[in-house]
């Protein structure tokens, strides 16, 4: 899977404070949220590193590409995902260039992609798309 990401030295719960913030400031909400360790413990006793699945969703990009084919529905929201790592926390987003990629979609997941970007680009210096 093809991602926009970035690993910065700030705590998971720092960087998901962060992300949150930067995430509102381009224009998305967060509409759900799973905390993968906690569940994969809760339901199998499996222990694993932190990881947290942000389900990130701007309303006016989901209308637009609803618009133009319904079943991209399937495509949101589009996550953001936190994991501990020995840096720091590494922030993954789902590139929307990947998720949509016939010509139909191209303007929209280039602008939506570009507001994700900045949004990473708000809480590490060098994110990588």
């Amino acid at each position: 899977m093809h991602a926009i990401e970035a690993t910065t030295s700030m705590s998971m719960t720092d960087a998901e404070a962060a992300i949150r913030a930067a995430l509102s400031a381009e224009g998305f909400g967060v509409l759900t949220e799973i905390d993968v360790a906690a569940t994969l413990r809760a339901k199998l006793g499996v222990e694993r590193a932190p990881m947290k699945i942000l389900g990130a969703c701007n309303p006016t990009f989901a209308h637009r590409a609803l618009e133009m084919e319904e079943s991209v529905s399937l495509l949101l929201p589009c996550n953001v995902v936190l994991a501990e790592t020995p840096a720091g926390t590494r922030i993954s987003i789902a590139d929307p260039r990947a998720l949509m990629s016939s010509d139909e979609f191209a303007p929209l997941a280039a602008e939506a992609a570009e507001r994700l970007t900045a949004a990473l680009a708000a809480v590490t210096p060098t994110p990588v798309a």
